[in-house]
Parts: structure tokens; C-alpha cells; sequence
């Protein structure tokens, strides 16, 4: 099938305004490759440091005759998904000596948990974590001691900041390993009901926490569709995933068979082989585009708005909304998995999953076929499913027909025309609208504003009756530089009963909500923020606001002649960014750019 003509009009467009960076980038792996990639060039005190506590490993990494692989862990056991990451290195030192390699733990990462930190000062940190991460994979890897990188991270800021630390390193492969899911807990309507309960005061904190604790209830990534699931859809698009590793339970022997495939498979794509694929060049302009409409097929997580463009960068890559809006437009949604539907990863994955949808888009031409990846077939093998048989791995063709069409949905007859995540833009700003998961009658809200400067204002507001009314929340001074841009989840319940009420309500901030917001509209990421001269800081409450996201349109609807923008008020700002850690990343909240360029201030110093 040849590829479809908007998806070649978007890569050609990032392929030349990327041009500089790309030049640069590829430039500098290719100097880095000569003088780090190779450990036989360290001396031989560097070297007795670094294996001075391999053991068994020693005389093998002694000699630097096999690869070495290292392993870079974001192992903790607070967070379900990541818990089964403590036995992982243990196994795969294994792995790798069958095929007479070596692997080593490079370092660990930080891992924090959204789900944990939701409404809370800690969220403050999360994007951030996402630069902290990524410094941190640079750590890891600048012992110059390895020839391949294992990279174990599932969850929100975790891949994206490792895929962005791991590129500066991109003259080395690598392999991303996930966990899998945990078992489905209760249903969704269930849970999401129980949560509106409280919110109107109708449930108790008990309730709602043993409501909770029966949907997220075990080790392995949450099976909801957000930003962990998401990640790991766009991992297996850019062809950074052993084929199908997605979305298999923890524990199992095909989880654990993928697994040692993927040690086997990265020992052999080094550059001393005879297949060496540099990571460098399995993530090009193409790769960001599939990952890109990989995630608009299966509405995933708005907050990839944010790092799709910090990924690329890292590869010397510019995309923006405009081209997601644009590959938006042609590329159809495939699936529905809660909350933009009713079943979760799991019944997803059982209906033909990651392999059915990039079957369907390589058949309608909506992503390059002839891109690189870790497996050998290229993506042709992603339109596979693995299986274990006869403790033999495999992989097999998939189905004609999804197993529930509730779920998925040939490219042939979608949920949706387009991918469900537009661009919004007016006088207020730039924004992300997810369409996918908002009625189409309720795309286009006017009504006057209610300005808010934290998400316990709105809260307040709500249980004292002040919303039950049309309204536009404006929730500001929630970007980057302001605060860390935490996302705002704490809202969707509220609005969500204010919805059900009858009345017209959306969200407008510039902060961020998640792969799991609901069925609220929101323009979400507003750029430039509220802090340091975004029209956000001009609202007052009374002023009409129209948004659309059938015409792509964000306009205030007032004269703001003579007005002097807001500043943070004085709820926002007693002791904001003070405690829980939050005074260590003030340099950050200083130098983040906007919101369409990821939010990094990391990235931003680096001048990428």
C-alpha cells in the first residue's frame, strides 16, 4: 500500500525543518560512536573499576571479545507496574550469557507514580521527572563500558525520559523490556461512578478507597489507556520493543520468552556484528510519525503532546500540534479502550491489540513500512502476535477480524474518521483538544469564564453550588514555569457531575489533565502559559469564551484593552514551590519552554 498522502506531506515537512538538527545529531553519534563506543579504550584502571564486581562476568567483559549490555533499571516496588523489575537483571545476566554476552546494571532511575501523586504537591515534580530521568539515563551510560542498551521503564515520564537520555547515546542499540499489565480489577463504569459518588458527597473516603484499591490491585501497569499504556504503544511503533511485548501479563512464560528474546536480539545488533542497528537510526522522522499515529489510531494519552516533541528533539527532530492536528485529520481511531471506552488493556490486547492496529495502518498506508527497527522483518513483524508454544517463542498472523469490535475496528470501518487529538488556537493561545474521548454534540461550548488559579479552588467552588451553571473553567498559572505543570485530574470528577447535571461545561488551562480525562472538553496545555505573558493571565470571570474544536478555534470573546494580566494570587503562591522537594527544581521551572516543545528546561539549555 503506498503511504498515504498527508502522512507524506507531514514526514516531508519534518524531515526539512529538521534538517539542521538531524545534520547535527547524526554528526555527534557518529563522533561519539568512535570514541566511546568502545570499551577497549578505556584504561585499564577504568576498566578494573568497571567490573570489578561483575564476578561470574569478569574474564568475559576482561577480554571485551563479547557485548557487554547495560541495563538501566527504574525498578521500585511502590509502583505496581514497575515492581516486577527486581528480578529482571538477575535473569538477564542469564540471557545474555547464552548467547555470550555480558549485561550489567548501568543505574537506576527515578520512577514516581501520577496515580500516586494526583492532587498533591508531589505532582508538581512529575513533568520534571521526566528531565530528571533522562540526566540520569546520561549517567548511567557515560561509563563508556557498554554495546548495548536495556532500557526497563513503563510508566508516564519514565520512557519518555529515558527514550530522550538513551538517544545521546543513540550510536548504541537499544531495547526497550516492559512488565505487562496487571489482571483487569473492577469495571470501569463501576469505578468511574463510585468517583462521582464522592465527588457530590453521596459515597465515603471508604467507598471510594475500596473501589479504588479493587481497580488497581496488583503488580503490573495499570490497565486503563493513559500515559504508561500509551507509552508503550508508541514504543512498539518507532520499533524499540521486541514484536507484541506490549501488553503481556507479567509472570508468564511468554513475558519471560520475550524477555530473553530481547537480550538475545540486542546482544546481536551491535556494532561488531553483522546487523547493527544504532538506535540513532531506528528513531528517525519516520519512527516519530508512526509512534505519532500509533497514537492518534488508538487515542491515547494527551500528555504526548508534550512528549512526542521532547523526544524528538533529543533526536534532532521538530515536530508540533500542527502536524499532529494534521495526521489527526486522515488517520482513523481503531480502537476504544477505557476511558474512551469500556474495556481495558487487557480485553484490548485479547481482541488482536498492538499487532491488529499496526496491521491495519501499514494496510492503509497511514505509516511507513520501510523504517528500522530492533526486529530483523522490520514493522511488518509489529502486525504480529507473539506466542509460546511448545516452549518455543513465535510469532503468529493475526485474526481477520478483531475479537470484539467494541474495541477495535478495521481502518475500514472506525470508531472515528480522525485520530480524536486536534489543535485549538485563538487569541488565547495554542491547545490540545481530545476529541476522542467528548461527544461530538458538546465540541463546541461558549459560556462565560470562572477563573480559578489552583484545582482545590474549583473543588471548593463545585461543593459550595458557584458552577452549577454554563460554564468555561479557567484553571491558569498550571504550565511549566509556573508550577511544574501538574496535571489537573482532580477536576474530572466535578466536572464530569456538572456535565451530567445538564449544563455546558469545559476546562481551559494551561496546565495538563492525562491520558485518563474524561468526557469533559478541555483545551488543555495552553501555550504561552498564564506566567510570563500568556493571554490566560487577562481572563476575568464573565468573560465569554468560545471553544471549538470542529473548527479548531480558542477565542476570548471580550476587550481586553486596559487590563493588566493576573498575577499567581495569593492561595496559589504561599508556599508554592516550597516542600515535597519542589525548592530542588526551581532551576527547571526557571528555563522550561512552552508546552508545544515539550516543557523542558533541560532540553532547552542544550539548545536541542
Amino acid at each position: 500500500m503506498s503511504l498515504h498522502p498527508v502522512v507524506e506531506r507531514v514526514t516531508a515537512r519534518i524531515i526539512e525543518k529538521s534538517k539542521a538538527g538531524r545534520t547535527r545529531y547524526l554528526e555527534l553519534m557518529e563522533r561519539e560512536g568512535g570514541r566511546h563506543g568502545d570499551r577497549n579504550f578505556l584504561s585499564c584502571s577504568n576498566l578494573a573499576h568497571g567490573f570489578a564486581a561483575a564476578l561470574e562476568d569478569k574474564p568475559a567483559i576482561a577480554a571485551g571479545r563479547a557485548p557487554n549490555l547495560g541495563i538501566v533499571t527504574a525498578f521500585n516496588d511502590m509502583l505496581s507496574a514497575h515492581q516486577p523489575y527486581g528480578r529482571y537483571p538477575e535473569a538477564m545476566k542469564l540471557y545474555a550469557r547464552e548467547v555470550g554476552a555480558t549485561a550489567q546494571v548501568a543505574g537506576g532511575v527515578p520512577a514516581m507514580c501520577d496515580g500516586v501523586t494526583q492532587g498533591q504537591d508531589g505532582m508538581e515534580l512529575s513533568l520534571f521527572s521526566r528531565d530528571t530521568i533522562a540526566l540520569s539515563t546520561a549517567v548511567a551510560l557515560s561509563h563508556a563500558m557498554f554495546d548495548g542498551m536495556a532500557l526497563l521503564g513503563i510508566c508516564d515520564k519514565i520512557v519518555p525520559g529515558l527514550v530522550i537520555g538513551a538517544l545521546r547515546f543513540g550510536f548504541l542499540p537499544a531495547i526497550f523490556i516492559p512488565s505487562g499489565p496487571m489482571p483487569t480489577g473492577i469495571g470501569n463504569k463501576e469505578k468511574q461512578k463510585v468517583r462521582q459518588l464522592y465527588a457530590e458527597g453521596k459515597a465515603t473516603r471508604a467507598d471510594l478507597l475500596e473501589s479504588e484499591s479493587k481497580s488497581y490491585h496488583s503488580p503490573g501497569t495499570c490497565t486503563f489507556y493513559g500515559t504508561a499504556n500509551s507509552n508503550q504503544m508508541m514504543i512498539e511503533l518507532m520499533g524499540l520493543h521486541i514484536p507484541g511485548a506490549a501488553f503481556v501479563p507479567p509472570g508468564t512464560p511468554l513475558r519471560s520468552a520475550l524477555t530473553r528474546a530481547a537480550v538475545h536480539r540486542l546482544a546481536a545488533i551491535g556494532k561488531d556484528g553483522a546487523d547493527y542497528r544504532p538506535m540513532s537510526r531506528v528513531v528517525d522522522e519516520r519512527a516519530i510519525v508512526n509512534a505519532a499515529v500509533g497514537l492518534l489510531a488508538t487515542g491515547g494519552s494527551t500528555n504526548h503532546a508534550l512528549h512526542i516533541p521532547a523526544m524528538a528533539r533529543a533526536a534532532g527532530i521538530l515536530i508540533d500540534w500542527q502536524d499532529l492536528d494534521e495526521l489527526s485529520a486522515v488517520v482513523p481511531l481503531l480502537a476504544r479502550v477505557y476511558p474512551n471506552g469500556a474495556g481495558d488493556v487487557n480485553l484490548f490486547h485479547a481482541s488482536g491489540g498492538i499487532g491488529f492496529v499496526v496491521r491495519e495502518l501499514l494496510g492503509a498506508g497511514l505509516i511507513h513500512a520501510d523504517t528500522l527497527t530492533v526486529s530483523p522483518g522490520g514493522m511488518a513483524d509489529y502486525a504480529l502476535e507473539p506466542a509460546f508454544e511448545n516452549d518455543a517463542l513465535g510469532w503468529r498472523a493475526l485474526p481477520e477480524e478483531p475479537g470484539d469490535h467494541t474495541m477495535l475496528r478495521p481502518h475500514s470501518a472506525p470508531f472515528l474518521a480522525d485520530g480524536g487529538m486536534r489543535l485549538v488556537q485563538g487569541n488565547l493561545g495554542r491547545a490540545t483538544f481530545k476529541t476522542s474521548a467528548v461527544d461530538k454534540e458538546r465540541w463546541t461550548i461558549e459560556a462565560p469564564a470562572r477563573v480559578f488559579d489552583t484545582q482545590e479552588a474549583v473543588t471548593a467552588a463545585f461543593k459550595a453550588g458557584e458552577l452549577d451553571r454554563d460554564v468555561i473553567v479557567v484553571v491558569r498559572f498550571q504550565g511549566p514555569r509556573a508550577n511544574g505543570m501538574p496535571e489537573l485530574h482532580k477536576l474530572t470528577p466535578a466536572l464530569g457531575v456538572l456535565q451530567d447535571r445538564g449544563w455546558k461545561v469545559a476546562l481551559v488551562t494551561d496546565g495538563r489533565m492525562s491520558g485518563a480525562s474524561g468526557k469533559v472538553p478541555a483545551a488543555i496545555h495552553v501555550t504561552p502559559e498564564a506566567l510570563g505573558g500568556g493571554m490566560l493571565g487577562l481572563v476575568q470571570d464573565g468573560d465569554m469564551i468560545r471553544l471549538c474544536a470542529e473548527r479548531g478555534s480558542l477565542e476570548l470573546l471580550a476587550d481586553t484593552s486596559g487590563r493588566t494580566a493576573a498575577v499567581p494570587s495569593a492561595e496559589h503562591t504561599d508556599h508554592a514551590g516550597e516542600g515535597t522537594g519542589r525548592e530542588l527544581f526551581a532551576l527547571l521551572r526557571l528555563h522550561a519552554d512552552g508546552a508545544e516543545r515539550g516543557g523542558s528546561a533541560m532540553l532547552a539549555a542544550a539548545g536541542l
